[in-house]
């Protein structure tokens, strides 16, 4: 291993808990688009797609905030 730190490349399909571990100051963002619930159990097995989607939230527009390609 070379010490180098590869991130995760994160998309619409992770997992919230895969984007608040690659990125913890994502949570800020998601709680700004109303989605208070960023530690609660669904967050761990929810995609960031469905949350949007659960949440009534355009995907483009969370996904640009939290600077994730689709």
């Amino acid at each position: 291993m070379n010490g180098i730190n590869k991130m995760m490349a994160l998309t619409a399909d992770s997992l919230l808990s895969e984007l608040l571990q690659e990125n913890p100051r994502s949570a800020e963002i998601l709680m700004r688009f109303g989605m208070g619930c960023v530690g609660c159990a669904l967050a761990s097995g929810e995609t960031i797609r469905q949350a949007a989607e659960g949440h009534g939230i355009p995907l483009p527009e969370l996904l640009e905030a939290l600077g994730i390609e689709e």
